[in-house]
């Protein structure tokens, strides 16, 4: 498909205008960032792997009922999706202690939490992705309650879904990000789950070993990154395809374990 005007291009993907009104073509991009951006990177073949992940876990999600902005695959890098608001509000969902809770409340990593935590967080790398309430989100206007209620509700179901989904393969599911967006039939707006789901944007460990199998392996200088994203497609039961699985080769790359 010929490459059209390019709408907006964030950290990890590019948007370009779509061949149908109401449509955009989603481009993975192999850049890897952290901590808002402050470190930046290349991880090649991440485009690849999350392009491919993201539509298995998109595709099943919409088996069971969750409304998308997936429409289908085009090719290795690209996807063809909804155009749809973006809602400025990340829903991040946890499971187990990690990262920034850890580390505000000073709670060890990994431990489980007795009940599943779905936070908010306002969309905004100059601030830092404050985190926010419900109170803030209803507000300031980014959602109103029956879309705030949808985002939480969904939020839920795709989390039981995956834990579910990465426990049956040996992963613990940690914790995610989800993105969500409005489409528009006249004057009503629905909620759609939108962006990706892939490593980039979930905590992923081995169940067995613990060993992360997501992009803290590029946050925390681990090494690996390409294999443990591979890993990930592997036990999903997705492989490399066409020209560009060379660079996914796990004899070229440094292993897991070592670097």
């Amino acid at each position: 498909m010929a490459r059209r005007r390019q709408i907006y291009e964030g950290k990890a993907k590019i948007l370009y205008e779509g061949p149908e009104p109401g449509t955009l073509i989603q481009y993975f991009k192999d850049d890897a960032t952290a901590f808002n951006a402050q470190k930046k990177g290349t991880i090649n073949g991440k485009g690849v792997l999350n392009n491919r992940i993201s539509e298995h876990v998109f595709t099943l999600l919409g088996g069971i009922g969750i409304p998308t902005h997936f429409i289908r695959r085009l090719n290795m890098r690209e996807q063809l999706i909804r155009q749809v608001e973006i809602v400025p509000i990340e829903v991040v969902v946890r499971n187990v202690v990690a990262g920034s809770l850890s580390k505000r409340l000073g709670i060890e990593e990994g431990t489980p939490l007795p009940r599943t935590i779905v936070e908010y967080y306002y969309k905004d790398d100059a601030l830092g992705d404050p985190m926010v309430t419900d109170e803030h989100i209803l507000a300031f206007g980014w959602a109103n309650q029956e879309e705030l209620h949808d985002m939480a509700d969904m939020a839920i179901r795709v989390n039981d879904f995956l834990s579910g989904l990465f426990a049956g393969i040996g992963i613990r599911l940690v914790d995610f990000k989800l993105e969500f967006g409005r489409i528009w039939d006249n004057d009503y707006g629905r909620i759609i789950l939108a962006d990706e789901i892939s490593p980039d944007g979930c905590r992923l460990w081995d169940i067995q070993s613990g060993e992360k199998l997501d992009k803290d392996r590029f946050r925390r200088d681990l090494g690996g990154e390409v294999e443990a994203y591979q890993e990930v497609a592997r036990r999903l039961g997705l492989f490399p395809e066409g020209p560009d699985s060379a660079v996914l080769d796990l004899e070229s790359h440094r292993k897991l374990r070592g670097k």
